[in-house]
């Protein structure tokens, strides 16, 4: 079966009431309370976007996160009570594209997963398309049809969301571009967190800069943004 999106929090009323919310708005949702159960659903159904919860009683979101990464690129947005920086910042490394601390509201909640699930469709129609190269710096070229990011020749695995990123800050190199910009026009979603967009620079450096501590080219303007520089010959 295909959904939109499979909630899995060991909380029964919050994966119950989450989904049957999703569902009054179109968007195909069904949930699970235990980890085998979600993991059973995902593997056995087609999903555009997972719901997970960290704590999913004596085993963990984290670990489940970190299994459907080994074979799925889909969008993972974590829902927790535990409102730690190290849980957050665990949770994005790990391969979470965002994390909300309970208690939220379903509105916002549903804000996301739209623009979530927006974002990845858009991901998969244009991967059935022909390839639109580009490269700057040279040693960086973007596939933006098959998302692909190459580095001095060689294949650079990127997720969605860091190509999205990568992809914007080139297009508008040399230009400096506030947070709030690169929510509205990368995430198209307000509610992103600082520790959300800082993690996927770092990432990013660490794919393409040589000395990522060190940016070449993204650099930190500190209190506004960041701006990918780029050397134009004189």
């Amino acid at each position: 079966m295909k959904y939109d999106c499979i909630v899995i929090d060991d909380e029964l009323d919050i994966a119950k009431t989450t989904a049957e919310y999703f569902e009054m708005f179109g968007i195909k949702t069904t949930y699970a309370t235990e980890y085998e159960e979600g993991m059973k659903l995902f593997k056995e159904n087609e999903v555009s976007l997972l719901i997970l919860d960290i704590n999913l009683r004596e085993r963990s979101g984290f670990n489940f996160c970190k299994s459907i990464r080994e074979e799925s690129d889909i969008p993972i947005l974590f829902i927790s009570a535990r409102d730690s920086e190290g849980d957050i910042l665990t949770g994005l490394n790990i391969g979470g594209d965002d994390y909300i601390i309970k208690p939220f509201t379903l509105n916002i909640l549903l804000a996301k997963a739209k623009t979530m699930l927006k974002r990845y469709q858009t991901y998969i129609s244009m991967n059935k398309e022909e390839p639109i190269v580009s490269s700057v710096p040279a040693h960086i070229t973007l596939d933006h049809n098959y998302r692909q990011v190459s580095v001095n020749g060689e294949i650079v695995k990127f997720k969605n969301q860091e190509f999205r990123l990568l992809a914007y800050l080139i297009k508008h190199c040399n230009r400096v571009i506030s947070k709030e910009e690169l929510f509205e026009k990368v995430w198209e979603d307000v509610y992103v967190s600082d520790v959300t967009l800082n993690v996927h620079i770092r990432r990013i450096r660490e794919k393409i800069e040589k000395d990522p501590k060190n940016p070449k080219y993204i650099k930190t303007i500190w209190g506004v943004g960041y701006v990918f520089e780029v050397k134009v010959p004189t």
